[in-house]
């Protein structure tokens, strides 16, 4: 079975990563839809190819992409409606007895808060100050510099002081990702990344054509002397990394191993891109590796994990004197975060509400995590994280049949990296009762 090329459909994207996956084709089918919705690559809403059109891109007959089909339906992944299509189904509220999704790294609903009528109130004041033309409009494409500096306070608990002229903002940190890796390497250079990690920078690496280097990791993240060792044999463009809550183990890096780090690479010239999505989280936050060496760090820090992931906002920090160009190349990617986004959140910023919103998901979050200790224990992650790792677990079948959707280690693994363990999200469930059924569910299942 291949996979598709150079389908005009770029919701058929997803068909790539049957490649990657074993056992019969249906099941292929099913699980690479399913590892796309719970990386994002698929969203609520999106329409998939019909069946007919799998078939002939993939080249399995269609009886097969039927069975695949009706596995994702029970699965909770998709819907169809006659005549208008299957598209990837919302999974805001879950069915008591039906699928409970571990998979997406969502936060939680704020405690005590009200997102929708906070968004109504600050869409309101906006509009009322604003030309709705001028919200409709091109704007520059780093973000005023309002949206700048307001990104830059919002940041500092974590990087301190920045300059608003070192700040651009993104739609989103996988789109800055993209931008940045465009940026700063060149088809076939070598880049450095944690031996699990970021499906979307793995997925972008091989885009792009780039080598990427598994770095072995520990309990707290990245083993300062492998580091040191795969920096001086492969001589990397770039360390690419998560010093908080790393996605999928939930390493957190202290204060001296991200010294460490910085040390090891600012000794080697290699230029690091951190992917900070889970920095603010923590009840007092550690200095971001751009904190420490400004110099030599582009920092991406998202709202998506703090905040919502529906504003699809994110802010680029880079080193002194280098913001320019990283703005042309995310500009070539993507023009402009949307106009009333980038308000709403510079709106939040300004008057304290994401401050509330952070401290709520933050209250949910540690809840949550909790509860995860009590009924999931050998699970790792700190005490705030949105997610965390069950080390040598696998996603069986079974989890799946009993209505979990989790994401395995196939997912995350960096080229030659090997182990196996699950990535189970505590802030997707609607509500702790939900979670806590589907938490007592995969330990009795993993505990065999």
């Amino acid at each position: 079975m291949s996979a598709t090329k150079g389908s005009p459909n770029p919701a058929a994207a997803w068909l790539r990563r049957i490649e990657t996956l074993d056992g019969p084709a249906y099941r292929r089918l099913a699980t690479a839809l399913e590892q796309a919705v719970a990386e994002g690559e698929l969203q609520a809403g999106d329409q998939i190819p019909a069946q007919r059109e799998v078939a002939r891109l993939v080249g399995i007959d269609f009886t097969t992409v039927t069975r695949a089909y009706a596995l994702a339906r029970e699965r909770g992944l998709i819907e169809g409606t006659a005549g208008r299509g299957t598209f990837i189904r919302s999974r805001a509220v879950e069915d008591e007895a039906g699928l409970v999704d571990l998979s997406m790294n969502l936060p939680p609903p704020p405690a005590g808060l009200n997102l929708g009528a906070l968004l109504r109130e600050a869409t309101g004041a906006i509009l009322a100050r604003t030309d709705p033309a001028t919200l409709m409009a091109y704007h520059p494409g780093a973000g005023s510099l309002a949206q700048r500096a307001a990104g830059a306070a919002w940041l500092a608990p974590s990087l301190g002081e920045v300059d608003p002229a070192r700040v651009i903002v993104a739609s989103g940190a996988q789109t800055a990702l993209s931008a940045l890796l465009d940026h700063l390497t060149t088809p076939g250079d070598t880049i450095l990344a944690e031996a699990f990690a970021y499906p979307g920078l793995l997925a972008t690496a091989a885009r792009r054509g780039l080598t990427v280097v598994a770095c072995p990791m520990d309990a707290e993240g990245l083993e300062p002397e492998a580091l040191d060792r795969l920096i001086a044999r492969h001589r990397p463009r770039l360390l690419c990394c998560t010093p908080t809550f790393q996605n999928p183990t939930a390493a957190t890096m202290g204060l001296a191993r991200r010294d460490a780090v910085v040390a090891i690479a600012r000794a080697a010239g290699v230029t690091i891109l951190e992917d900070d999505a889970y920095g603010l989280l923590p009840t007092a936050p550690l200095p971001a590796l751009a904190a420490l060496w400004p110099e030599g760090v582009f920092h991406i820090a998202t709202t998506a994990k703090a905040l919502s992931p529906g504003l699809r906002l994110a802010y680029i920090v880079a080193p002194p004197g280098q913001a320019e160009g990283a703005a042309q190349a995310l500009h070539a990617i993507a023009q402009m975060p949307a106009p009333l986004m980038a308000a709403v959140v510079t709106h939040w910023i300004r008057d304290g509400v994401a401050t509330r919103i952070l401290e709520g998901v933050r209250e949910e979050a540690v809840a949550r995590r909790a509860l995860a200790a009590e009924l999931l224990p050998a699970a790792l992650g700190g005490p705030e994280s949105l997610h965390v790792w069950l080390p040598g677990a696998t996603a069986t079948p079974a989890a799946r049949d009993r209505g979990l959707a989790l994401v395995g280690a196939e997912a995350f693994r960096a080229p030659g990296a090997v182990g196996e363990g699950l990535r189970v999200s505590l802030g997707a469930a609607a509500k702790r009762a939900t979670l806590s059924r589907a938490l007592t569910e995969l330990e009795a299942l993993t505990s065999r």
